[in-house]
């Protein structure tokens, strides 16, 4: 896991599917990274938004969930309409907007300067 996060965050940047398919193709190492990672994040949001973990606690110290948000949210919807499935990282969704306002009201302005860190 800890080397799927670090090409994660480091090398996967991508707008479109073929972007997606030109930078991780199916069978690839950098595949099987992109599914080990953002499987675990939509498991983790899983917990947060059903208040398995409670939000406000994981909100302390899960930032690397907005890492995946950030990188994700470009392409969700052309994914989800190529894969049929209007539910596709659906938690990580949910649970990364609740991230953002609850980020937002303590600290005004934070989310957007990190975005602009990670993009």
């Amino acid at each position: 896991m800890r080397e799927a996060r670090a090409w994660f965050t480091s090398s996967y940047r991508a707008a479109t599917l073929d972007e997606v398919n030109a930078l991780c193709p199916r069978g690839s190492d950098e595949h099987a990274s992109f599914r080990q990672v953002t499987s675990y994040w939509e498991m983790v949001a899983s917990f947060a938004g059903a208040g398995v973990l409670q939000k406000d606690v994981f909100f302390e110290s899960g930032r690397e969930l907005l890492v995946v948000w950030v990188r994700l949210e470009p392409l969700l919807a052309e994914r989800r309409e190529a894969f049929k499935d209007p539910t596709q990282f659906g938690n990580i969704e949910r649970v990364s907007k609740d991230f953002i306002a609850w980020w937002e009201e303590r600290s005004p302005g934070a989310y957007d300067a990190f975005k602009a860190r990670i993009s």
